[in-house]
């Protein structure tokens, strides 16, 4: 018996049955359907995340951290992120690059419009990279002291401007206070007349030999000055403007979750507005690291000693990404790797596809509980027909290979339509889920995606589990006795 009489035979036989053949090909479609669309959310999801790790270049980059305390042991002292620190980091063998992240608070004005934004300061080589690079239109800074700067879409919406050719090409005066040195020396020493007249108000006169009494006046007014102080240069602060021109505006990454600052200026630049050469930064932990390192007092003092939050390090296309963040740890941080962590999302991935893998095959045997039930019930009704057969010299291998065939059929048009169905609810869900990315102010994805290897795969589960639930109907009717079958009919 050849392939194609068992495929006619087969495909036959379904036909006189329409309806119950119909009915059970349905429950495969929606077993199939069900198993592509969990596993096509699965490849949605990991499609997304590739594409962004890649699209914005994170599998070559590294971030650098402070440790907290609960890092480090009570003897360790920790390691401080500094430009010294950068440049330490910049030696390690693989690392092409190592930029801070900066960020400060700026008035912005355009035109009649002025708003309060973060500006960020990137140096040259960093703006080059992703996701900087990504413009809507415009260029890159031209030099690191250059008096330009790039705007993104929320700066656009900030300030009311729809279309962002019109911005470049623009004057924007950026402003910031600085803590001043000269005014909190002014606010901490005050009027010497009036401050003589209060102390000796203050001064009990008949105390002044009693030496506990000199320690704790000394304490007294030591305290104070210096409590003066410091709020003179919080309070006391001076506005440093400059005057920049738009020469690009970035693109808008909220479909991956990354928002950059506003405005983002040269790093020289961005400089100039943190001591100006007259004053010191306002950020108390660049004013407590000036402190502790004796450089408060010396011009621009806090530029050197400033302490970053984070760096990042751009890697070398073939470096080793372990050997530079032990590198990174050996020096006292922590570091963080995209490369690794999508490693580890990729192992997550695994454990998704196999969770709802085990779902739609649950699915599926479900399916094949109809196909046997339909299988055994042709059986029955074709005893004359399997008689008939075997009395013209076909074996029970051949009378298997007729029921196999049949589930196979169902196992593969339900495979194939369920494939198709699963495709169509997928996308319909998918148009749904992005009405409610957007007006729920998420990043916008396909949460779906139909690879090759998952139509194969269902497909090549669809007739795997059709062909196992024909194998109890097969043998049955491969056994049944011709004489007892044409007798009883």
């Amino acid at each position: 018996m050849t392939f194609r009489d068992l495929m006619d035979l087969s495909v036959g036989s379904l036909w006189r049955i329409k309806l119950r053949a119909t009915l059970t090909i349905s429950g495969v479609v929606i077993a199939i359907a069900t198993f592509v669309a969990m596993l096509s959310f699965a490849a949605g999801n990991q499609k997304w995340v590739t594409g962004a790790y890649s699209e914005l270049g994170f599998l070559s980059r590294v971030n650098v951290y402070p440790k907290n305390g609960d890092d480090t042991a009570d003897s360790t002292q920790t390691a401080i992120l500094d430009r010294r620190a950068l440049k330490t980091l910049t030696a390690i063998p693989g690392v092409k690059l190592a930029y801070p992240y900066v960020d400060f608070n700026v008035t912005a004005a355009v035109a009649d419009t002025q708003v309060t934004v973060t500006a960020r300061a990137l140096s040259i080589e960093a703006m080059e990279i992703k996701p900087f690079s990504i413009l809507l239109g415009g260029v890159v800074f031209s030099a690191e002291d250059a008096k330009e700067a790039v705007v993104t879409p929320d700066f656009l919406e900030e300030i009311g401007i729809e279309d962002p050719d019109s911005l470049i090409g623009r004057e924007i005066v950026v402003s910031t206070k600085v803590a001043s040195l000269d005014s909190a020396l002014f606010h901490a020493v005050g009027d010497p007349q009036t401050e003589m007249s209060s102390l000796l108000r203050e001064v009990a006169m008949d105390s002044l030999y009693n030496r506990s009494y000199q320690e704790r006046l000394v304490r007294r007014e030591l305290g104070g000055r210096m409590a003066r102080f410091f709020k003179g240069l919080m309070t006391n602060q001076m506005t440093i403007a400059d005057t920049l021109t738009i020469i690009g505006v970035g693109d808008k990454l909220e479909k991956y979750a990354i928002r950059v600052a506003p405005i983002v200026v040269p790093e020289e630049t961005a400089r100039r507005f943190g001591s100006a050469g007259i004053g010191l930064s306002s950020d108390p932990v660049d004013l407590l690291a000036a402190l502790q390192s004796g450089s408060l007092f010396e011009p621009g003092g806090t530029d050197e000693t400033r302490n970053y939050g984070r760096v990042t390090l751009e890697i070398e296309p073939h470096a080793s990404h372990e050997a530079v963040t032990d590198s990174v740890e050996a020096l006292g941080y922590r570091a963080f790797s995209f490369a690794e962590n999508l490693k580890d999302i990729q192992r997550f991935f695994v454990y998704y596809y196999i969770g709802l893998g085990v779902l739609g095959v649950m699915a599926l045997f479900t399916a094949a509980l109809g196909i046997v039930n339909t299988m055994v019930m042709s059986i029955t009704e074709r005893r004359r027909e399997i008689g008939i057969l075997k009395s013209l010299g076909a074996g029970e291998r051949e009378i298997r290979l007729v029921f196999l065939v049949e589930s196979g059929v169902i196992g593969a048009l339900g495979a194939a339509v369920g494939i198709f169905v699963g495709w169509v609810g997928t996308r319909i869900i998918a148009v749904i889920l992005k009405i409610f990315m957007q007006r729920g102010e998420m990043p916008v994805f396909d949460p779906f995606a139909l690879p090759v290897w998952l139509i194969f795969l269902a497909l090549g589960f669809g007739i795997l589990i059709s062909l196992l639930a024909g194998l109890y109907p097969a043998s049955r009717a491969a056994r049944v006795d011709p004489v007892i079958a044409l007798r009883s009919d």
